[in-house]
């Protein structure tokens, strides 16, 4: 059939129009790969980054005094810049015998809970960087590190001075997790890990190899996950052995120093409730080059306070031989710990099923007890036909006892009697994880007689005070409850009231008659008050400022709709500050989300959020896209829903196209949203979530995905909720995967990484990949590379680029866009 003048005129201008866009995409790819410095965005978001921050709180454990300490701005890129070593999955600074790159406060002010005055604390050095802050378990002290440029001293503040000092001059060892001291009941001490004062110089690599480095299996399954910043040979084996070992010192508050035993390579030290002991886990050889330090040998002891072995409790193995399904756990003693409502008693668990969840058995784990001298044979309390999940112990003669499946999402929780091993276990809770509105809440704690925290009970010991969010199908309405272990009944004491969104903090008064809470409204900000239930009496205890008062006026509300499939979805919705629907008509849009899954439609319609929450902006989330005339939609619902037989992920794809259709829907059903010019953004599995998206549909018109996982061969042994590996569902792990799908991408992406990013699964190489794949392919995306920067990124200035990034792609691509992508079906 010959083609009229008209087609011909329309098939030319077509023609023309791709290939002129084309080149301007090629000569705008060949400028941004050619770009090397830092960008910033409109001042508008340089002020967003900028804002003054609100201080931390914290409270003294009577209660009796607030602790507000000083939030710094985004640091900057010569701090991120700092040295860093990686050993075995951590991240420390040689320099310093610390964490690499840790968040830090930079002053402190003591608030009299009772008058209200102010102290702000001297004797700080200019510009102090200050961590690992912790109360003494009296108030009148509070101890923490001050990181210099060559190590790390250990402060004090005295509060009733409130006046800081150095308590020693020696260096303190933090490279390994959690706190490196711990206060003695009566606040007059510390167990402290310093760096050990004859460590001598720094191992020094050989320029000539020894020799190749070699691994070997023998025929024992030892999957893993793609752990990174793993040890790589014998040299990284001796710095580890370098940075992280300890010496423990007895530390007064006058600054006496006693050393306590050999050094070690400690992973924890705890006191027994009593003092006399001490329990202390130690890392020893031989070290893996596949599974990071939480994995390598154990050798857990108990010391008496002069560093003498007391008991030898334990020696675990190399842990590389863990299944990777959900629920599996390591053979041996777990969970070691102290008794909390007794002297010196230790408590464990053990597997019964070697760990596997694959086994078919009738009980799971076992919870045991040893009371010292430690030369009897253990007690045994109860035999899990679950997973074991947790412990609380309490003062009124019994503990509360937790087990967990994660297949199905099943919980229990047990109440036992610890002194009688013969007496029956009563089941309290039994529920399923996934439903929020039946959730009884957590129970509340309070100090015992030896300063550890036991169970907070009511009436006699029979009953609990739990605190909870309260989800409702209306929102979250956080609550205070008395529950009954007896009758299983709970009765409610207090519940948040519309239009505030206010939850509890700590407790005040034992039977729950005063605390202190956390108020706010969509348009107040949250601050901290003091509520009396018996009264009615609220008084505020801080009066913080707007952070954002510039988008003050952002219209937020919280939405609620319906996928095509039935499952119920929720959203909240915010508006430019200003925007008129009759004037302004529809908005150019922006989604941002992350999926989670499901074992039940009716669990994942239920609602988790508050229509009161604090219109907060952030420069780490969509709020961006307002100060660009954007509608924007955060924490857009996009379950995985996989029910009885089925598996959330075999309908991935299928559910996200759902999930992203029922939201435009919405806004289109408002009047608000566009659909013709919206965009899908998320990180890390929301940035899977976009690439998914993209590659198998045409819904938007740009996204935006940051440090993400695109290539799901790069995970073999699992992923997010993902139980099975590569070879069980090869199907599923290619499907799943949009690097398999990059031809797909017919609209443009921005890829964002950090570029020393440590998350497992996230390597750099999943975003250059993806990208080289798409734009080898011909589609239209671009790649940003985040120097010093890991999963999330800190830095003013590379947080300043990612919004430029960001703003620039969505004005170029959406707002502005004319139909540049057409021709790329």
């Amino acid at each position: 059939m010959p083609l009229s003048i008209h087609n011909i005129i329309h098939t030319l201008m077509r023609y023309l129009k791709l290939h002129v866009t084309l080149l301007f995409l090629l000569i705008f790819a060949g400028i941004s790969s050619a770009q090397d410095t830092y960008q910033k965005p409109s001042q508008e978001l340089i002020d967003l980054v900028d804002g003054a921050r609100n201080p931390s709180v914290s409270f003294s454990p009577d209660r009796s005094t607030l602790l507000l300490q000083d939030v710094p701005s985004l640091p900057s890129i010569a701090e991120m810049a700092q040295p860093e070593l990686r050993l075995a999955g951590i991240r420390i600074n040689p320099n310093t015998n610390g964490p690499s790159r840790p968040g830090y406060v930079t002053g402190f002010t003591l608030r009299d809970m009772a008058t209200g005055e102010d102290r702000v604390v001297t004797g700080l050095p200019e510009n102090p960087v200050i961590t690992t802050v912790s109360w003494s378990p009296t108030g009148s002290h509070i101890a923490f590190l001050l990181n210099t440029d060559s190590s790390l001293e250990l402060w004090m503040v005295n509060v009733e001075r409130a006046e800081a000092g150095k308590l020693v001059d020696g260096g303190v060892n933090n490279t390994y997790f959690g706190s490196p001291f711990t206060w003695d009941r009566y606040g007059e001490k510390l167990i402290v890990q310093m760096v050990p004062a004859d460590r001598g110089d720094v191992p020094q690599r050989s320029m000539v190899p020894t020799g190749p480095v070699i691994q070997e299996s023998i025929g024992l399954a030892r999957p893993a996950r793609t752990f990174q910043d793993l040890l790589q040979d014998s040299h990284d084996e001796d710095l580890f052995d370098y940075y992280f070992t300890s010496q423990l010192t007895e530390v007064t508050l006058n600054g006496t120093e006693r050393e306590i035993g050999e050094p070690a390579i400690f992973r924890s030290v705890s006191l027994s409730p009593d003092g006399n002991f001490m329990l202390v886990n130690m890392t020893e050889r031989p070290y893996s080059y596949r599974v990071p330090a939480s994995r390598f040998p154990q050798n857990i002891q108990v010391w008496d306070r002069d560093g003498n072995l007391v008991h030898p409790f334990a020696e675990l193995p190399l842990a590389d031989s863990v299944p990777i399904a959900f629920s599996a756990t390591t053979e041996g003693p777990r969970s070691v710990s102290w008794r909390n409502d007794a002297a010196a008693t230790l408590s464990w668990v053990e597997a019964l099923d070697g760990g596997d969840p694959s086994v078919d058995v009738e009980f799971r784990d076992r919870l045991l007890t040893l009371e010292a001298p430690f030369d009897g044979e253990p007690a045994e309390h109860i035999d899990l036909e679950y997973r074991y999940s947790g412990l609380q112990w309490s003062e009124d003669g019994f503990a509360l006892v937790t087990e967990f499946w994660r297949d199905d999402r099943h919980l229990r929780t047990w109440k036992i009697n610890p002194d009688d091993t013969s007496a029956e276990a009563q089941l309290i809770m039994d529920r399923s994880t996934e439903d929020r509105y039946n959730d009884p809440g957590s129970p509340q704690m309070r100090r015992s007689q030896f300063g550890t925290w036991v169970l907070n009970t009511v009436d006699g010991g029979t009953s609990l005070l739990m605190t909870g969010i309260g989800a409702t199908p209306e929102g979250n309405r956080p609550f205070l409850s008395s529950y009954n272990l007896e009758t299983q009944e709970s009765t409610e004491l207090w519940r948040s009231e519309s239009p505030y969104y206010e939850m509890i903090v700590t407790l005040l008064e034992d039977d729950g008659s005063t605390f202190i809470t956390r108020r706010e409204s969509v348009d107040v900000q949250p601050n901290f008050f003091v509520r009396n239930i018996e009264s009615g009496e609220l008084e505020q205890l801080t009066f913080f400022d707007h952070p954002t008062p510039q988008l003050r006026d952002v219209h937020k509300e919280f939405i609620q709709y319906e996928r095509a499939d039935g499952v119920q979805l929720s959203a909240t919705l915010y508006l430019p500050p200003g925007y008129e629907k009759e004037r302004d008509g529809k908005l150019p849009v922006l989604v941002w989300a992350y999926p989670r899954e499901f074992r039940s439609a009716d669990a994942a319609g239920q609602v988790a959020d508050s229509p009161y929450r604090f219109a907060s902006m952030s420069h780490w989330g969509p709020h961006f896209a307002l100060t660009m005339g954007f509608a924007v939609v955060e924490n857009a619902t996009m379950p995985i829903v996989g029910e009885g037989d089925k598996n959330p992920n075999d309908t991935f794809v299928e559910q996200l196209i759902l999930s992203s259709e029922a939201v435009l829907d919405e806004l289109e059903r408002r009047g608000v949203g566009d659909r013709t010019r919206a965009a899908i953004g998320g990180h890390s599995y929301g940035a899977f979530m976009t690439a998914n998206i993209l590659a198998h549909s045409r819904i938007f018109r740009a996204g935006i995905a940051r440090s993400g996982a695109f290539n799901r061969t790069l995970t073999p042994f699992g992923f997010q909720a993902e139980p099975r590996n590569f070879w069980d569902a090869s199907e599923i792990y290619l499907s799943m995967s949009p690097f398999m799908h990059a031809h797909g991408i017919k609209d443009p992406i921005l890829f964002i990484h950090g570029a020393e990013d440590n998350n497992s699964g996230t390597f750099p190489m999943q975003s250059e990949r993806m990208y080289a794949a798409v734009s080898g392919l011909g589609g239209i995306a671009r790649l940003v590379m985040l120097p010093e920067e890991s999963h999330g990124y800190r830095a003013r200035e590379s947080v300043l680029h990612m919004l430029y990034e960001q703003s620039e792609w969505l004005s170029r691509f959406v707002k502005n866009a004319d139909d540049v992508t057409a021709g790329l079906d």
